[in-house]
């Protein structure tokens, strides 16, 4: 129960809550007008003078809801508390001065824990007092506190609502940096590899081979014009003013181009098998992406390895896919990189499991299986 108490207690204020805006006017101008019609078409008001001028002064505070709530609280209950000390103790309420439901309710909306306890303790004092005085019967304080608790209940209703709603607005915005970050990674990150391979390659043989310098200086060139035209595309659709592209990403069409023979480097061997025409887009990007990581990691990884081979097959549920190197297998266990990460996050998010780990062997295995209907059944 103290826990329960000291959690109310520290909640803090929701963030941002909304200044006076066009409507908060209106509402304090109708307010107004009908408390002036009350009072002209109401004969039994008594201490109609009274009555008026503090119906119509504490209008206002509507004004200050969200941003105030506490204080307003404090004003309006002190001045209805300390009015029957100008008519003698009589009551001089207008039907009008229902809205001080609008402050409880933004009380319990906007206003801190702290501000909520005190603002609550204030307005059960307010009614003890006034049963104390005889100013309130038994039935009206039972309809004062039915009515302010559905005006307080409303308000914490909607308050936790807005937070939940807040809480997945924050997920889904981490969801898309994850998103990002894979995207970085597979794209950016396997062109910028390439291109660190190739130059330490050209670096140990051009004293040997002058050429082959030159033509690492070429691959890296087209590895860096492939990564800068990779990350113009991401930027376009990142920027708010520009349209984002509707240009399919890569697919299970693109996995032959992972195919290459090298002299400074192992070979990359595709093997494609099963039926794969009806895959949807996000298991063949998926499948693609998966595909450069791995390959990315054994050309970076696998020490004196010559070939890095690429087999995809499918049957009639799932699709799967297995990388493999023929380099020198490292038994020494090491954290997981960024890369492993996004790769097991891809193909978890689409139902699908992949693992890493030594080959049987030689060399690192990649396997990966997904459904065949991206996503789990």
């Amino acid at each position: 129960m103290r826990r329960l108490i000291r959690s109310v207690w520290n909640e803090p204020r929701p963030p941002d809550p909304p200044a006076r805006v066009w409507r908060d006017w209106v509402l304090a101008g109708v307010l107004v007008a009908v408390a002036v019609l009350e009072a002209v078409v109401r004969p039994d008001l008594p201490w109609r003078a009274v009555a008026v001028t503090l119906t119509i002064g504490l209008v206002p505070t509507v004004l200050w809801r969200r941003t105030r709530p506490l204080l307003m609280i404090v004003i309006i209950f002190a001045a209805t508390g300390l009015a029957p000390l100008l008519t003698g103790g009589a009551a001089a309420e207008m039907y009008t001065m229902a809205y001080m439901l609008i402050l409880v309710y933004a009380l319990f909306r906007w206003g801190s824990g702290r501000s909520a306890v005190i603002g609550l303790s204030i307005m059960l004092g307010s009614v003890s007092l006034s049963i104390l005085l005889g100013r309130l019967a038994v039935s009206g304080v039972i309809a004062a506190f039915a009515v302010m608790s559905a005006a307080i209940a409303l308000g914490v209703a909607l308050r936790f609502r807005a937070r939940a709603r807040l809480r997945e607005l924050d997920q889904v915005k981490l969801l898309e940096r994850e998103q990002l970050a894979r995207d970085l990674h597979d794209t950016v990150a396997h062109h910028i590899s390439a291109m660190a391979i190739r130059a330490q390659a050209g670096l140990a043989t051009s004293a040997a081979r002058p050429d082959a310098a030159a033509d690492a200086l070429h691959v890296i060139e087209a590895e860096a014009a492939r990564a800068l035209d990779e990350m113009r595309a991401m930027v376009r659709v990142l920027r708010q003013d520009q349209p984002a592209d509707l240009e399919p990403g890569r697919g299970i069409a693109d996995l032959e181009q992972l195919s290459s023979h090298s002299a400074s480097g192992p070979d990359v061997h595709v093997e494609i098998s099963g039926d794969l025409h009806d895959l949807p887009p996000s298991v063949g990007s998926a499948l693609y992406r998966l595909a450069q990581e791995s390959i990315t990691n054994a050309r970076r990884h696998a020490r004196h390895a010559t070939r890095i081979e690429v087999r995809v097959a499918a049957d009639d549920t799932s699709v799967h896919l297995r990388v493999s190197d023929d380099g020198e297998s490292s038994l020494v266990r090491r954290p997981p990189g960024y890369g492993l990460i996004g790769m097991m996050e891809r193909a978890d998010l689409l139902g699908g499991t992949c693992t890493a780990g030594p080959g049987p062997n030689r060399g690192w295995t990649v396997t990966a299986v997904l459904p065949r209907a991206g996503a789990a059944t």
